[in-house]
């Protein structure tokens, strides 16, 4: 989301993707084990099992500067549709938009028919599926390339975990590893769910500098997880020009035009790109090496409501191009909170992504064999600001299960008035007792 322009390379985050949840427990010979070929390479890490495509991550892929902006357009516009849901909520709003998109990207990787094409539109995702995974990869690569110049921190992995009895297509496999980097490894989600669930959460936690703990709730690994697909980001950049401690003081911050509280507020005089209106001010503060820098927009009082409404992909591009260089006074207060966890499943619904949560859902490119659709997503970001800059961190946990058959509604029998009734040899179809029952209080 462009509300600040670091969000425009997806407000660098923490993403936590997908517990995939099978139909029924696959039990797999390890002469047949789908990843045992001649793609795979397997490897032991301690206590859990390695295995990854041999093709290795493309870290050159070919894809144009204009079809990386195309897609960051589209993030950005998805971006926009989540804050319109989420707007109303009178709590902190802080999420990752690329850390939501790059989850679901992976998780559309094994998407097929109507599921694939209602989840490319709700996403706005401009390419097929080689193309779009090849410039998400891009898109992922130029971030790493914009921290080692700027000389801000970025971290960026993938992890894919697998139940290790279940079958996983290999061209899936190759997808992930090639595109995000993403090696399986594989757990007993079966017999040891709640170990499981702590192996991945410490995975998280140690990928996230310990901001995001505790991602996926103890109940939510259980014996029909099938498979959780895991992506950390975390970010640290530090202000291009750093606010003075000294300057930073109390000052009366209003949450209401009734209610207000005392803030740490940090005051800082320079040169910034700035705008105004009659709704609205805009201030930019670009982070060291100014790959990166923070937009914020400050209602007028009063008008917050129509801001946000106005909000689009031309709003916010109209807003970015009016900016101009002018000597500013910043206040702005210190804040540091996390997130509680944001439920994104009826809002992506809403967006047009109701089959991907059916019993109509087509998961089949992950398992060769569909049964799986979406059950649940959840969302948590932490952020920090200070005189020094920022950090921020977020997950995002999409919970995929088993779909259930459809059945028809149960018969009504009803044995209320009097009726007949025999004992019979089923094999000989021999009548040994008969009946009738006109009277049940009758002794």
């Amino acid at each position: 989301m462009k509300i600040f322009r670091c969000l425009a390379i997806g407000f660098f985050a923490v993403s936590m993707t997908a517990l995939f949840l099978g139909c029924a427990k696959t039990t797999v010979s390890p002469d047949n084990h789908p990843l045992s070929n001649n793609d795979i390479s397997t490897q032991i890490d301690g206590a859990v099992t390695v295995e990854k495509s041999t093709a290795g991550r493309d870290t050159t892929p070919d894809v144009s500067t204009d079809d990386v902006a195309l897609l960051s357009k589209g993030n950005s516009a998805f971006a926009l549709d989540i804050y319109s849901k989420l707007a109303n909520n009178t709590d902190n709003i802080f999420f990752s938009p690329y850390s939501i998109s790059i989850a679901l990207a992976m998780t559309w990787g094994g998407a097929r028919g109507q599921t694939e094409q209602d989840m490319a539109a709700t996403l706005h995702f401009p390419f097929p599926q080689a193309k779009l995974h090849a410039a998400f990869n891009a898109l992922d690569l130029a971030f790493v390339r914009h921290a080692q110049t700027s000389g801000f921190e970025l971290h960026i992995v993938n992890q894919l975990w697998g139940e290790k009895t279940y079958t996983f297509m290999p061209d899936y496999l190759k997808l992930v590893s090639v595109n995000y980097g993403a090696s399986m490894r594989l757990l007993d989600f079966i017999g040891n769910p709640e170990p499981s669930r702590v192996v991945i959460n410490s995975w998280v936690a140690d990928s996230t500098n310990q901001r995001i703990i505790d991602l996926i709730p103890p109940g939510n690994i259980n014996a029909f997880t099938r498979l959780v697909l895991t992506n950390a980001i975390y970010f640290k950049a530090q202000w291009a020009d750093t606010f003075f401690s000294k300057n930073t003081i109390d000052k009366t911050f209003y949450r209401s035009e009734t209610d207000s509280i005392i803030a740490k507020t940090m005051t800082q005089t320079g040169y910034y790109n700035y705008d105004s209106s009659a709704d609205y001010q805009v201030v930019e503060l670009p982070y060291q090496g100014n790959e990166t820098s923070m937009l914020i927009i400050l209602p007028a009082q009063g008008k917050i409501a129509q801001v946000e409404a106005d909000l689009s992909m031309e709003s916010l591009g109209f807003l970015t191009a009016s900016l101009k260089w002018a000597q500013v006074t910043v206040c702005l207060p210190k804040f540091n909170f996390t997130t509680k966890s944001i439920g994104l499943s009826k809002i992506l619904q809403s967006l047009g992504m109701a089959v991907a949560f059916s019993n109509n859902a087509d998961f089949s490119g992950v398992n060769g064999a569909g049964g799986l659709c979406i059950g649940d997503v959840f969302h948590k970001a932490f952020v920090e600001v200070d005189e020094n800059g920022t950090k921020a961190a977020a997950a995002t946990g999409i919970i995929m299960r088993a779909t259930m058959a459809l059945t028809s509604p149960p018969i009504y029998f009803a044995a209320n008035r009097p009726f007949l009734f025999l004992i019979r040899d089923i094999q000989t179809n021999a009548i040994l007792f008969m009946g009738k029952l006109n009277d049940p209080s009758q002794g």
